[in-house]
């Protein structure tokens, strides 16, 4: 499967809807109101800027029609490091841009580490994904769901519990899964 797209969709219905992640996804990927952009820079400074124009394009779309995205950089990010420079100059850019209060941007990347976890604590997979991406969450929507959610604070110590009891072999399987096609 060498579409990011297609690559992304099938992450988000089968590790973050079906492992129930996110009990906020189904409703959107659902609904079609999911947007999938592709980057085509292939350097960091290429992917922030286009990051850049895509946030500044997705805050002009209707909500009932794009409740979230998806920016996904196949190509410039590959390197942890350098992906989490971009979240921090981009996640600074929304702050003096003044969007902080109407975007979050959430982070995945297939080799995310959590501060203080080891690299192949199953713990990580919360945030591993197929490609380098970038969720754009429309505030207004995320507190929302939040309030219809009973013990939301409780959904990240659910999902550790899940992947560390799933444990790495079966979690690396359906992220294959996704990355190559056979999903």
């Amino acid at each position: 499967m060498s579409d990011p797209v297609a690559r992304t969709r099938c992450w988000v219905k089968k590790v973050v809807i079906d492992l129930n992640l996110c009990p906020f996804a189904r409703v959107p990927f659902e609904a079609g109101t999911i947007r999938y952009r592709v980057c085509t820079a292939r350097d960091a400074d290429g992917a922030y800027r286009a990051l850049i124009a895509e946030v500044a394009d997705f805050v002009q779309q209707p909500p009932d029609e794009v409740e979230t995205g998806l920016f996904i950089v196949p190509h410039g990010l590959e390197d942890f490091g350098d992906y989490l420079d971009v979240l921090e100059d981009a996640q600074a850019a929304l702050e003096e841009a003044g969007l902080d209060v109407m975007l979050q941007l959430a982070s995945f990347h297939p080799d995310y580490c959590f501060e203080g976890l080891e690299e192949d604590d199953p713990a990580n997979y919360t945030n591993r994904s197929p490609h380098p991406m970038f969720h754009l969450i429309r505030q207004d929507g995320l507190a929302a769901a939040l309030e219809n959610w009973p013990e939301p604070e409780s959904i990240p110590q659910r999902n550790v519990a899940l992947l560390r009891e799933m444990g790495l072999p079966a979690l690396r399987a359906l992220l294959d899964d996704c990355r190559d096609g056979s999903a």
